[in-house]
């Protein structure tokens, strides 16, 4: 996927990551920073020699997933509290950060592509992010980037950009929102809530790129999450590499949050997010047991009744070769009571085809299984080796040319089932928040529907709204992949601030 310096950002996707039932997924657009107010910096950070003249200019290009998108917001922060300028090309940088993805082989090469692409337009590049972990391989293939470091690591991607660029003035009062700068639409933000994750999962190197699962208490997530809605957040979208484990690394250890213990269990943090008046939708969900706990919570519309768990096959045999849990037969059970709680609830999914040692009776036994569990939205992509997963030293690997059918058969498989999904919505009445408006009318998204993954709401004609709008509409068409509808009433239920 290419990448394209726009306003403050670069970012691409490996696609097979993110391979969705959509045929031609949207392009991610991304925002210039917000108008800026001012905030008080880190006092006790390093104060290199202030530099003279106009601020200095950064250039960002950011690969990877939603978690890789928030280290970037967290980067871009902390340089424009101490007064550096974000530049829209490569030209109009004084020095290029890379945060690079390191999860595939192919996402790797596109990493080191986009490292060369900016040593050969600008010349002075700082790499970071989880291919960070392998800096003799970045540096024997591009020895001129000027520092190498890992992912979500602050202070050292910060001490490097000191070193190339002195810091422009004294940072102790300076210009920035107080949720920080978001590289998101201004109506919804990602919530990292943890880092790393404990899991062996045979195909994945995140433990070694990322480490072991380490939660953020739950007051500070809480706090964060007070700002982003303060800041006229309409929609958080809570990520982490395990969401449904976090707090098990802190023993689930209260802390406050305004005036009361909040405990760091998943059920307590959601619990908490559904205060806020605002859409709460959960991501990265492991189908631990105690996940059961927020499906009320969903069915009593204090959290988005949406899950995203990557169940990554069904296949007992590939499961236990992905070091992954090989129940599928009480998974479709807990669904159907997942369902009879909430029967509005939709699942998203990913899964891999042609894992090694991967069988036509397994790859049928997949098909058959998604049949049964009709899950709302689905992700697939082929299996690739990567350096460093247990899986690569597997037997029976699967021909490319069988991978492609099977990931072919899957899609098309997939496509009938989010048909008939979809297709009984019609005339149904739904919530929606708009994402877009242009001349021909809006784009929008349901409960159902997260954003650069998952389809779109069409309000043809509804070109009087604005993004961030929250309005009630009724459905008139639906495809395999997304719904058309019209406003329930002339003017949105609620109006999102997106100013």
């Amino acid at each position: 996927m290419g990448r394209v310096f726009v306003g403050i950002l670069s970012i691409a996707k490996n696609e097979q990551i993110y391979a969705n039932t959509r045929a031609n997924p949207r392009v991610r657009r991304m925002l210039t920073p917000p108008p800026l107010s001012p905030i008080r910096a880190d006092m006790n950070a390093p104060d290199p020699k202030p530099a003279a003249g106009p601020a200095p200019k950064v250039g960002f290009i950011s690969l990877g997933c939603p978690k890789a998108l928030v280290d970037s917001e967290r980067i871009i922060t902390r340089l424009r509290a101490e007064g550096y300028a974000i530049a829209g090309d490569y030209h109009g940088a004084d020095v290029v950060v890379v945060n690079t993805c390191g999860f595939l082989n192919s996402a790797k090469q596109e990493s080191l592509e986009a490292i060369g692409e900016a040593l050969n337009q600008n010349g002075r590049v700082i790499v970071t992010g989880c291919m960070g972990v392998e800096e003799e391989r970045i540096r024997a293939e591009h020895p001129g980037v000027m520092a190498v470091t890992g992912p979500h690591q602050y202070e050292e991607v910060m001490g490097a950009i000191h070193d190339a660029l002195p810091r422009p003035h004294d940072p102790f009062m300076d210009l920035v929102p107080a949720a920080g700068i978001r590289l998101t639409p201004r109506h919804y933000a990602y919530l990292k809530i943890s880092e790393g994750c404990n899991n062996a999962c045979s195909f994945c190197i995140i433990p070694a790129l990322r480490g072991r699962l380490a939660s953020r208490e739950a007051g500070d997530v809480m706090r964060e999450a007070e700002r982003l809605v303060a800041a006229g957040v309409q929609e958080l979208l809570v990520i982490s590499q395990d969401t449904s484990a976090y707090g098990l690394d802190i023993k689930y250890a209260p802390s406050n949050w305004n005036g009361t213990p909040l405990k760091a269990k998943f059920f307590d943090l959601a619990q908490a997010l559904g205060s806020l008046g605002v859409w709460v939708r959960l991501h990265y969900v492991y189908p631990y047991p105690h996940v059961d706990d927020v499906i009320p919570l969903m069915a009593d519309a204090r959290v988005l009744p949406y899950l995203d768990i990557p169940f990554q096959h069904a296949s007992p045999s590939v499961l236990r070769a992905m070091r992954r849990p090989a129940h599928q037969e009480k998974t479709l059970e807990r669904i159907a009571r997942w369902r009879e709680i909430c029967p509005e609830l939709a699942i998203r999914s990913s899964f891999v085809v042609g894992f090694p040692g991967e069988r036509e009776e397994d790859f049928e036994f997949l098909l058959d299984w998604l049949k049964q569990a009709r899950l709302t939205r689905v992700g697939c992509f082929r299996y690739e080796d990567v350096e460093g997963a247990a899986a690569s030293a597997l037997q029976g690997h699967v021909p490319q040319a069988v991978k492609d059918e099977r990931f072919t058969r899957l899609m098309e498989t997939q496509k009938e089932i989010s048909a008939d999904i979809l297709g009984r919505r019609v005339g149904k009445e739904l919530e929606v928040i708009v994402d877009e408006v242009d001349a021909e009318g809006a784009i929008a998204r349901s409960a159902w529907d997260a954003p650069e993954i998952d389809g779109c709401v069409f309000l043809n004609g509804a070109t009087g709204l604005a993004p961030g709008d929250k309005l009630a509409v009724r459905v008139e068409h639906a495809d395999e992949y997304d719904l058309w509808a019209a406003p329930a009433e002339e003017a949105p239920a609620e109006r999102g601030d997106a100013s």
